[in-house]
């Protein structure tokens, strides 16, 4: 049984009169906490990585469970603590089972698992597939404004796989002020390109929407180039084809060769996250032998302490990290805690008497 209660925005901690609380939030309750928070969502997300940037955090390396006897399938746990006035612990689990497509489900599906970090004791449990393309968007809308800011803003965007996660990403980008004269659209599935578009003129976009047939000649007119596709190896090999040096959002961290991150400046939300599971990244530091093709991280960017060139192609390359969830994921709690919305299940601790 559940109980809608009204509480406090911190979890009950377990004293001598109460006991530790559980609760579930809904991904209908996350919509509701994120909607229209496009530019706060933006900022946290800013405040977040210069958390982990100072060292306030603590964000291992991802685990992923794979199957033999499903190759395309997995599993991934993130662990993660931040500190700073967010302080929680906690761990998503995001599955990515691309067979769900066919069968007309979401590719991704998730959980966000928040500890207090006091005692250790979950407190909730929230739907987390939107908390994660959410982190995702605010990330790469926040990637696009610093690494712009040394070059001409970008006018012409193009969307290389149009799912889930471009859709936020546009919802991000318009939220936080970009406009565009033009949207370019490529996809390798005519119904998910279709329906991107239909999302396109409902957003009341005023830019001109045109849907490519192939890639190279979205990646051609676009200054802003975002890849948000599920390619599982490198599939863009052709460094010319960012001869005009636009900016790349490299979301899906496997679309591009060696030959095109050699040829460009890169950045990435965390070095040794991003150099591992055989992300583009990574087999470029594998071609190379070193990571002398790294320019630095988004929060070097953020720091000053490096500058994106005028005369290259800049592409960022984020893996993705935990905290970034946990940070968004607090923040639906503490929504959901004021509004009195938190589902609190009852009696989820059992036998909390240490001694019986």
């Amino acid at each position: 049984m559940t109980n809608l209660v009204s509480t406090p925005t911190q979890p009950v901690m377990p004293d001598m009169a109460s006991a530790p609380t559980f609760a579930v939030i809904s991904g209908e309750q996350v919509q509701q906490a994120l909607d229209g928070r496009e530019k706060q969502i933006v900022e946290l997300v800013e405040a977040t990585y210069r958390l982990h940037g100072a060292g306030d955090s603590v964000n291992p390396p991802s685990y992923f469970l794979r199957f033999p006897d499903r190759p395309t399938s997995r599993i991934i746990a993130l662990p993660a603590s931040i500190g700073g006035s967010v302080h929680v612990d906690g761990l998503k689990w995001i599955s990515s089972f691309p067979g769900n497509v066919r069968a007309g489900l979401p590719r991704a599906s998730a959980v966000l698992i928040l500890n207090d970090p006091g005692t250790g004791y979950p407190f909730a449990c929230l739907e987390s597939s939107i908390i994660s393309a959410t982190r995702t968007a605010a990330s790469a809308a926040l990637a696009a404004d610093w690494l712009s800011r040394s070059r001409p803003r970008p006018s012409r965007v193009g969307f290389f796989g149009t799912g889930l996660i471009a859709r936020y990403i546009h919802t991000f980008l318009a939220g936080t002020g970009w406009t565009f004269d033009t949207i370019g659209v490529h996809d390798l599935a005519a119904d998910s390109a279709s329906g991107f578009c239909g999302y396109l003129r409902q957003s009341g976009t005023t830019a001109e929407v045109t849907v490519h047939d192939s890639a190279e000649d979205l990646i051609r007119v676009s200054d802003l180039v975002v890849f948000a596709t599920v390619a599982g190896e490198p599939h863009v090999t052709d460094p010319s084809l960012f001869s005009h040096n636009p900016l790349v959002l490299h979301v899906s961290l496997r679309d591009l060769a060696p030959e095109v991150l050699m040829a460009s400046a890169n950045f990435v939300d965390d070095v040794e996250h991003c150099l591992k599971a055989g992300t583009s990244p990574h087999l470029t530091e594998q071609r190379t032998g070193n990571r002398d093709f790294l320019n630095g991280t988004l929060d070097d960017v953020m720091c000053g302490r490096a500058v994106p060139p005028t005369d290259r192609p800049v592409v960022f390359s984020p893996f993705g990290l935990g905290v970034l969830d946990l940070a968004v994921g607090k923040y639906v709690y503490d929504e959901a805690a004021r509004a009195g919305n938190l589902r609190l299940i009852d009696n989820f601790f059992h036998d909390l008497r240490r001694y019986g």
